[in-house]
């Protein structure tokens, strides 16, 4: 990145599309510049149920920030939920053009492209290169390659793939909102940074973001990335449970979930099991009057569920053994009280809520998308990352992705 460098970021929820500005700093740091939202109900249980109200949110939010900004937006970074990505462990060795001068950035943004010539599976594309761990021909493992003095070098990469027709989905999406997408990158993986902490970068976790419709898992292990998905489960499931079992409204059902938001019975005082009047409760004469102890029966019920189909997930995929600390963040759980503990009784790990100092800076509606921003901002041996470019529309739409990831690696 260089200093001036626009970056937008932009992430498609169950309830919103939010989009993020950043610019670059004189002192290499993102500094945001603008920051919209719009409401928006296309996206349900991670599909796309609507492309013309996600299109029309997306161009809302890219007017506001215009319009804050004056700046003219062609192009943007997008998130992709954990279930359309698909990760490829590969690695090359690179022998390097002149040994004497030591290794160049050019060797190394070759080696960069070579470690994408994979097999790509029908129905899949490309989306993204995550450099891991660079190895120099003496087995020293270093961030940054670049002057040393090796003949060779062996540099480890995640591959990241997605389904096809979801990424039409998105280009569709971004072009009826008159923009182009410089990159595509899961979830997990761009809130990596912003959610975590230093200790927790180095450990193996796995983190989990629960939105109001959807959640979303990465598994890191260490500083690699070794497996994404999500789940259709998220903080509304919790608020459509009390409506439905208390006959009331979703409106005072939400109310009464930030209210008395127990994860667990067990920690409910036996001389604090309040009565709650329900107001909206439908087929009565009357209001209703309940125990919270009833209240919080149904949110643990729903906690339990999310839990357990996440703590299969990853029994399924045999990488449990490999989860050191569990993670949690997103605004559909982190305001249940007792979560983390709900989480370490159904996981049998170790879970506690997020405690990254970047996250305090930020708004929670807007946290995936500057976590987007900060996470291309950092992108090690790119060339190029800003947003605010023009992009050649005639051309196919994934050939351009491909030589968007050219762009970044190769000069």
């Amino acid at each position: 990145m260089a200093i001036g460098d626009i970056i937008v970021g932009v992430d498609i929820g169950t309830t919103k599309v939010a989009t993020v500005v950043g610019e670059v700093n004189n002192f290499g740091q993102i500094e945001i510049i603008s920051n919209t939202s719009y409401k928006c109900n296309g996206l349900k249980k991670g599909k796309i149920i609507s492309e013309d109200e996600i299109s029309l949110s997306l161009a809302k939010t890219i007017k506001d920030a215009e319009d804050e900004t004056n700046l003219k937006i062609n192009s943007a970074y997008v998130t992709i939920p954990g279930k359309y990505a698909t990760i490829v462990q590969n690695s090359i060795t690179k022998e390097v053009k002149d040994k004497y001068s030591g290794i160049s950035i050019r060797d190394v943004q070759s080696a960069m492209m070579q470690v994408k010539d994979i097999e790509v599976p029908d129905g899949k594309t490309l989306i993204d290169i995550v450099p891991d761990k660079i190895t120099l021909e003496n087995g020293t493992v270093v961030t940054d390659p670049v002057g040393n003095l090796s003949s060779s070098f062996t540099i480890s990469a995640q591959v990241i793939l997605a389904e096809k027709d979801y990424v039409r989905q998105l280009n569709t999406i971004f072009k009826r909102a008159g923009l182009e997408i410089d990159g595509i990158v899961p979830i997990t993986l761009a809130e990596r940074n912003l959610i975590l902490d230093s200790n927790e970068m180095h450990d193996n976790i796995m983190l989990l973001d629960i939105g109001a419709g959807n959640t979303d898992i990465g598994v890191f292990e260490g500083s690699s990335f070794i497996y994404t998905n999500s789940i259709p489960l998220g903080g509304d499931n919790i608020t459509n449970d009390i409506a439905l079992v208390l006959n009331i409204s979703e409106e005072e059902a939400d109310k009464l979930k930030r209210q008395y938001g127990l994860a667990l019975k067990s920690y409910i005082d036996v001389d604090k099991d309040n009565d709650i009047i329900l107001n909206t409760c439908k087929n009565e004469s009357k209001s209703k009057i309940i125990k919270s102890s009833e209240l919080i029966e149904i949110i643990e019920a729903r906690i339990e569920e999310m839990f357990s189909i996440i703590n299969k997930d990853i029994t399924n995929q045999g990488i449990k053994s490999k989860i050191n600390n569990v993670i949690l963040t997103g605004q559909g759980i982190v305001n249940i009280n007792k979560s983390d503990v709900a989480g370490k009784i159904n996981l049998n790990i170790p879970v506690k809520i997020s405690t990254g100092r970047a996250i305090s800076t930020v708004k929670p509606a807007y946290r995936t998308s500057y976590a987007l921003v900060r996470y291309i901002a950092a992108r090690p041996f790119t060339k190029t990352v800003s947003s605010n470019i023009d992009t050649k529309s005639e051309e196919s739409f994934f050939k351009n992705i491909i030589e968007r990831i050219k762009e970044f690696f190769y000069s």
